[in-house]
């Protein structure tokens, strides 16, 4: 019967530990970023971590970043075909003006394609006791660093940095091959074109392609 105890006595401190390490982030403030190229599993991740985060006592609020009508959604949703409530926003200034004074969970889904300003936001928030989680695209279809998101990465508190499978050869892939009608973009090609007809697919080192790279 005191074994029994014991055994009880134990397995409620460590429920007891996991759920301190669960929500002191409520009362800390952090930031996690979640990286890798096209089709890795970021959005689910981020959703993932939305959908746990609702039994804690979180205030969130979630930014569905886009360049197009078309990509303005009021949901992150996944290739998996996973989903979670958002808002819209295309600028860093927009997300601002929409920030709730209560939130104590922000995230931000596709953050490539905000500006610097998003930088300075996302410590602020950290400051102020929220926990930020952010997920995009650390490196463009050439192979280099995406916009600001490698700053926001050395700024972490927590780094997780995912990789894909190769659409050539199925092996591990690091780096997102962007095609134009069937063909590798060129190097001097704009990183992002609106509206424009093209793919993108993962790529590991070797059948990454860039034509026109220095």
């Amino acid at each position: 019967m005191t074994e029994l105890l014991s055994i009880d006595t134990k397995r409620k401190e460590m429920l007891e530990r996991e759920k301190n390490s669960e929500y002191r982030q409520i009362e800390m403030g952090s930031v996690e970023i979640i990286v890798g190229p096209k089709s890795c599993g970021k959005t689910d991740e981020i959703i993932r971590r939305l959908r746990r985060a609702t039994y804690g006592d979180y205030k969130i609020q979630a930014f569905n970043v886009c360049v197009t009508e078309e990509s303005s959604k009021n949901k992150i949703v996944s290739h998996a075909g996973n989903e979670f409530e958002a808002t819209p926003v295309k600028t860093t200034e927009q997300l601002k003006k929409v920030l709730r004074e209560d939130v104590s969970l922000v995230a931000i889904d596709n953050a490539q394609f905000l500006n610097k300003e998003i930088v300075p936001l996302i410590q602020e928030m950290a400051d102020r006791g929220i926990r930020v989680i952010v997920a995009g695209l650390d490196t463009d279809f050439r192979g280099e660093p995406f916009g600001f998101v490698p700053i926001l990465m050395v700024q972490a508190d927590k780094l997780d940095k995912n990789s894909a499978v190769c659409k050539v050869c199925g092996g591990p892939a690091s780096f997102t091959q962007r095609l134009i009608d069937g063909e590798p973009a060129n190097y001097d090609d704009s990183v992002v074109v609106v509206g424009a007809s093209e793919l993108y697919e993962a790529r590991c080192r070797k059948h990454h392609e860039v034509p026109g790279k220095p």
